[in-house]
């Protein structure tokens, strides 16, 4: 695996997560380093087994490769996996069938695949592929979405900062998935809040990866328990994980753009509890 490095985080408990400092609530949630060039970057954590990660060919081709928490002989043998491009156009290669995923497009790729591989179409300009996967048990098929084919959704006002396009890629109705579910939520202008007001969803846990966030600006994510929140500052082209009992919300000190990616035992995308803003200690 001279080109996949991985690392495992494991599962915090909500009433131990209370005491964290902010050392250890960044060790445990936080994802620093998801692209690094001709590397594929891998998080595997507990939660419901999903795996985040990045996918970088500046200068070559990269191969999927499994990991040693997988005991499989290739990473899909029983996973699915979904990819959203933020950088240059991608070439990839799905047992031998060959794909071009531009800019902010996503790729659905399934169980028992043998065969994947990742290459920049301009070594110049090129792709940066954002990975998440999760265990699956039936077999669907290769699935290229463009932007024109998501499911968009506007959210949110203007008076309340959080005016918001959520476009919904990797989701039911727009491709078959196990458990699998990816989407990207770009803000209209002025606006800053997402996933205000905040919920949760006790059947499926959540990742978020923030990009696009302007040199020295940052984006602030609330997470854990309704009456105990805490936060996290991430810079651009960073991860953190949610847990299923934690909400999950974010302001930015300028305008940026995010990924979310689910799994879990439902398929259901408006399945949450909204925590109303007043109701959050």
């Amino acid at each position: 695996m001279k080109n996949t490095q991985f690392e495992i985080r494991n599962a915090s408990h909500p009433d131990d997560t209370k005491s964290y400092d902010t050392t250890r609530l960044r060790k445990e949630f936080l994802i620093e380093k998801i692209f690094i060039p001709d590397m594929i970057m891998l998080y595997y954590s507990d939660y419901d087994r999903f795996i985040i990660g990045g996918i970088f060919p500046a200068a070559k081709t990269l191969k999927l490769e499994t990991i040693v928490p997988l005991k499989s002989e290739h990473f899909l043998d029983r996973r699915e996996m979904g990819l959203i491009n933020i950088g240059g156009k991608a070439l990839i290669s799905v047992d031998g069938a060959s794909y071009i995923v531009n800019f902010k497009e996503a790729m659905y790729i399934g169980k028992d695949t043998k065969e994947v591989a990742f290459e920049s179409v301009d070594k110049s300009n090129p792709a940066k592929l954002y990975l998440n996967s999760a265990p699956a048990h039936k077999e669907y098929p290769v699935k290229h979405v463009t932007l024109n084919k998501a499911i968009v959704q506007e959210m949110g006002n203007p008076e309340s900062s959080n005016h918001r396009k959520i476009n919904k890629l990797l989701v039911s109705g727009v491709v078959d998935t196990n458990q699998l579910q990816m989407g990207m939520t770009e803000f209209l202008p002025g606006s800053i809040w997402n996933t205000m007001p905040p919920h949760t969803h006790g059947r499926r846990m959540e990742a978020y990866f923030y990009f696009e966030v302007p040199e020295k600006q940052a984006v602030c994510h609330f997470m854990g328990q309704p009456d105990e929140t805490r936060h996290i500052w991430l810079q651009n082209e960073q991860a953190v994980i949610s847990p299923s009992w934690s909400i999950h919300a974010g302001a930015g000190t300028a305008k940026y753009t995010f990924i979310w990616g689910m799994a879990g035992e439902n398929l259901d995308y408006g399945d949450i509890d909204t925590v109303q803003p007043s109701d959050l200690r």
